[in-house]
């Protein structure tokens, strides 16, 4: 007997999207900032797109004004982790802000991708801001293409064949 089980790749972001608005402070999402109930503290979260291929599920990342080095990805029991720092562009010696709509700081996000992916050749990388990681799934979860053959015509019951 097969159990199937489904698996929906946008649970992470649907939890995480209640959890904002259950705490009451949605406007903070539109500015990529998450109220941290621990800490009474906003913090930093980047907006994450998720797609899927049919040899790969792919997520996006905004990450303006953070370097490389400065983003440590990880993978494990099925968690894609993805944490960093933004730091502030400007020196604020002698400056006074009268509006920032930038959120700086450390971040983290997590996705719970299935089981069936090859862990092993995920990559990642970062242009313009944006950081891209490609996760392949295994071969014996990817979609074959079956072809499907013409049967050669059998006799009927009631004809004879050669021979008979």
């Amino acid at each position: 007997m097969t159990v199937m089980t489904s698996w929906d790749l946008f649970e992470d972001l649907r939890a995480t999207q209640d959890e904002m608005l259950r705490s009451g402070r949605g406007h903070a999402r539109r500015y990529g900032q998450q109220y941290d109930t621990e800490t009474g503290t906003q913090t930093w979260v980047p907006p994450v797109e998720i797609s899927e291929r049919k040899d790969a599920y792919l997520v996006s990342a905004e990450l303006p004004g953070v370097s490389a080095d400065e983003v440590n990805i990880t993978f494990g029991d099925g968690l894609l982790t993805i944490q960093g720092e933004r730091h502030a562009a400007r020196d604020a010696a002698g400056e006074s802000v009268h509006r920032s709509e930038r959120c700086y700081g450390t971040f983290r996000r997590s996705i719970t991708l299935p089981s069936h992916v090859q862990s092993a050749k995920i990559e990642a990388t970062a242009q313009d801001g944006v950081l891209q990681i490609v996760v392949p799934k295994a071969p014996e979860v990817q979609a074959k293409h079956i072809t499907v053959r013409t049967a050669k015509p059998k006799a009927s019951l009631g004809q004879k064949t050669n021979g008979s």
